[in-house]
């Protein structure tokens, strides 16, 4: 090998050992036993890859489950506006956690449209009254628990 060659993988081995060393620096102690064996970044990369790539398709099912429950939510007649808004962000804080993008305006929509009877002409006062898009959920929630 010439000088060059030398010290271009010379040079290479120092990057991919950095590069082992940040992926260690990243796990917990159970997951680093799992990859303690690799030699090269590569390697222990892929061994992360095999370990949690069901994770993803467990986050879809996950995130199908929430979705159901997010469309199903509707306000109890014997509940409180203050339950029900912590019931649905709840549910939406979850959805979010697994990668759904749910913007507020989709929140403060499915919240008008599943509160009980007694709400309807207050609902169409909002809806007629204020955008949307400029309400924030905590607004919403102090308007209707001013109704309630």
């Amino acid at each position: 090998m010439s000088n060059v060659e030398r010290q271009t993988l010379r040079e290479s081995r120092k990057k991919d050992n950095k590069a082992l060393f940040t992926i260690y620096q990243g796990l917990d102690e159970a997951t680093l036993e799992m990859v303690a064996s690799a030699t090269m970044s590569k390697e222990a990369w892929e061994m992360l890859n095999k370990t949690y790539s069901g994770v993803e398709k467990t986050k879809r099912v996950r995130l199908q489950a929430l979705r159901g429950d997010f469309e199903k939510l509707s306000k109890e007649s014997n509940e409180t506006v203050s339950d029900y808004f912590t019931k649905v962000i709840s549910v939406v804080h979850h959805m979010r956690r697994n990668g759904e993008n749910i913007d507020d305006v989709r929140v403060m929509e499915k919240i008008l449209r599943s509160l009980d009877s007694k709400f309807d002409h207050v609902v169409v006062a909002i809806e007629e009254s204020k955008n949307l898009e400029d309400l924030t959920v905590e607004e919403l929630m102090g308007s209707l628990q001013a109704h309630e």
